[in-house]
């Protein structure tokens, strides 16, 4: 069944880009409500689960948004508050000089054509507020300084534009002042939270996370059920099974992944992964019914969700007396836990310094946090030739590999997911250069935009990534893009439906299980999709 709705236009018709501009001044053009191009807001029960204020039940487009009688004030004081605590935001706020430098670079700008998707001018939506309450120039001359007041269309104006960036980071890259606007993005929206205007898709998760542990509200006996299925799955496809401890107390490590690997499609595949090979090193690990939630969507929220969901993870690896934390395939869960761990809630003086129990590498880089990716783990295995690989069961596949935004442009970890792919897969292929990296393009619909009322706004803002995919698909025959981020592998499949049919996602170590002969297994005849591996003649050809 297609993940892409019939209201949405043909991609004939939707990658044709407008790119007239408005004839009135941007602050004189009032933001104008599109299906498809915004997010519902959150219901009032997940807001009063998490205490958030104003909860109640509103539509964005509802001309009442009920908001608080004092919201000016309130927006007025949780800016000046914030402009003390965060000096960044202060110098975000002061120097940009307006050079355009990042205008073409955001993904939904150079999809939709909208100028207030230019991150300069997406930030100049607050910035303009600043002026007229925090400088003097601005108080004077008003909007000849490129000030203006507070009012609730501009409110509105902040609701729909901040909630189509998805603090992938990539204009900071170009700025040469070093803005980064996914921090004021970050900002604005914790001024938007004050008076309880919040998105569905990021307060629903965060609520589950507090309920049962993970974003998608999965029980513990479930979250168990699920693990004991794809234990079973795997001895039916390998003839190996395998043990797969939950809450074990005193194991070396407490391995925490996204929820969406043990529920959702291909994400499971890659879970699969994980079982066979911590099967075939003989890892001593646990999973947590607790800490069954690798994602944190408070980084979508606020600096304090951030804090009071990443505390969660470190609070079970104390309980359970582990040395270390290994990660799996996860986007923002590193850029939370490397950049905002040690001053939220670590350092972990608790836990160890990840030394592997297999090659005795010490993980130095994760010595303050003392988690470690696991495509730091698996190429660490393969470079001391730890595991036994056959890449021609992969031999189906040619590949290609998508950035994550933040393991990749926040964190630099470029080379350990390719080193790993080079290995268990023959046909390896880069998209242009200036699309991966630390230039990646997002996949349009991170920061909680992955949700299906805004599926337009998100096809336009995945085309750039689309395009970078359709010239390898087209050059190369590639037939699967890589990731190894769990909303990337949510919404890059609609994705490439709807831009470049004929291409699958997959997860990194779902090619790991392919790949990896596994002690006593019995002959593998599919991958763990239940496809049929080429047989030798095949092979011959590609």
């Amino acid at each position: 069944m297609s993940d892409i709705p019939e209201s949405i236009p043909k991609p004939e018709q939707l990658g044709v880009i407008d790119q007239q501009l408005p004839r009135s001044d941007w602050m004189d053009t009032p933001v104008v409500f599109k299906h498809g191009s915004y997010c519902y807001s959150a219901k009032s029960k997940f807001m009063s689960y998490l205490d958030l204020p104003n909860p109640r039940d509103w539509s964005p487009m509802d001309k009442d948004w009920k908001l608080p009688n004092d919201w000016q004030r309130i927006i007025h004081e949780g800016l000046r508050e914030r402009l003390s605590k965060y000096r960044s935001l202060k110098v975000f706020m002061d120097i940009c000089v307006r050079c355009g430098a990042c205008a073409d670079k955001c993904h939904f700008f150079i999809g939709s054509g909208d100028p207030k998707n230019m991150p300069v001018l997406r930030a100049e939506l607050l910035r303009s507020v600043y002026r007229k309450d925090f400088t003097t120039a601005g108080k004077i001359l008003g909007k000849i300084a490129g000030a203006r007041e507070l009012t609730v269309d501009v409110l509105k104006e902040w609701y729909y534009y901040f909630y189509q960036c998805t603090e992938c980071r990539r204009c900071s890259v170009f700025c040469p002042y070093g803005i980064d606007t996914a921090e004021i993005t970050m900002l604005a929206r914790e001024l938007l939270n004050l008076v309880g205007l919040n998105i569905g898709w990021t307060i629903e998760p965060c609520a589950n996370c507090f309920r049962t542990g993970n974003h998608l509200g999965i029980q513990p006996h479930g979250f168990a059920d699920s693990i004991e299925f794809a234990v079973d799955e795997l001895e039916e496809i390998t003839g190996i099974r395998v043990d797969a401890p939950i809450n074990k107390k005193g194991a070396e490590i407490l391995f925490i992944t996204p929820s969406a690997d043990y529920f959702a499609s291909p994400h499971y595949y890659t879970l699969l992964g994980y079982l066979a090979l911590f099967h075939e090193i003989g890892l001593d690990y646990t999973w947590s019914t607790f800490a069954s939630e690798g994602g944190n969507f408070g980084l979508f929220t606020s600096h304090e969700m951030i804090k009071r969901l990443n505390a969660k993870m470190y609070a079970e690896a104390k309980r359970l007396g582990v040395k270390w934390i290994l990660g799996g395939e996860c986007g923002h869960m590193w850029r939370v836990v490397h950049q905002y761990m040690d001053t939220m809630n670590g350092p972990a003086d608790f836990l160890q310094e990840p030394v592997s129990p297999i090659t005795g590498t010490r993980f130095e880089n994760a010595r303050s946090t003392k988690m470690v990716h696991i495509t730091e783990f698996t190429s660490d295995l393969i470079r001391n030739n730890k595991l036994k690989l056959d890449p021609s069961r992969n031999n189906h596949w040619r590949a290609t590999f998508h950035d994550s935004c933040n393991p990749a442009r926040a964190l630099g970890l470029f080379e350990e997911p390719r080193y790993v792919i080079r290995n268990v897969c023959n046909n390896f292929f880069e998209m242009p250069d200036n699309t991966i990296r630390e230039q990646t393009f997002c996949c349009g619909s991170g920061a909680g935009l992955g949700n299906d009322e805004n599926m337009e706004m998100r096809l336009r803002g995945g085309l750039p990534r689309a395009n970078a995919v359709r010239h390898v698909h087209e050059k190369h025959g590639v037939n699967i893009l890589l990731c190894m981020c769990a909303i990337d592998k949510a919404t890059l499949p609609p994705l490439m439906e709807y831009w470049v049919p004929g291409v699958e996602v997959g997860g990194i170590h779902e090619l790991v299980a392919n790949a990896l002969v596994l002690t006593g297994e019995k002959e593998r005849t599919t991958d763990v999709r239940g496809e049929p591996l080429m047989k030798e003649e095949d092979t011959k050809d590609v």
